[in-house]
């Protein structure tokens, strides 16, 4: 059990925890994820870290049909600029390794921004905090136990 699943578990929300065989050569992991599974890549959120201009560091959960919107990000957290996170920090600070690294249960709570586009649906899939393993969940549930604020983040790939 990851601390994704035991933050989760602990909320007492209705969850799924989905488990499909990670392949280490896969040029996605969300797009491995969505397809192991048999989703749609607008159903399946890929969590991005990212810092801004004074070195804050936030969270960005984003569908994995497209990619995340630095500028939108930073305007939403109220910042000049955002760049990606090295995936080191983003490792160390979150306590999982990339391409398992779940908007739940990190060492670290940061402010947590997830796609407006995830309120359309019923539910949505996010890592568990780990690979091969993904949570499904309503979205407002998420937004609850990350303590996030919906934005438009993500565009178009």
């Amino acid at each position: 059990m990851t601390p994704g699943i035991r933050q989760a578990k602990k909320a007492g929300i209705h969850y799924e925890i989905k488990e499909y065989a990670h392949d280490a050569g896969a040029e996605s992991y969300g797009g491995e994820a969505a397809a192991a599974l048999g989703l749609s890549e607008d159903q399946v959120f890929k969590t991005l870290m990212a810092k801004s201009n004074d070195g804050k560091l936030v969270i960005a959960v984003v569908p994995v049909s497209g990619i995340l919107d630095l500028k939108a990000l930073a305007k939403a957290f109220g910042c000049k600029k955002m760049e990606m996170a090295d995936p080191a920090l983003a490792e160390k600070t979150s306590g999982y390794v990339v391409g398992g690294i779940s908007p739940l249960g990190q060492k670290k709570r940061l402010p947590t921004f997830i796609d407006a586009s995830a309120q359309t649906l019923e539910t949505i899939h996010v890592s568990a905090g780990k690979r091969g393993l993904e949570l499904a969940l309503k979205p407002d549930d998420l937004l609850t136990l990350t303590n996030g604020k919906w934005a438009e983040i993500g565009k178009a790939d």
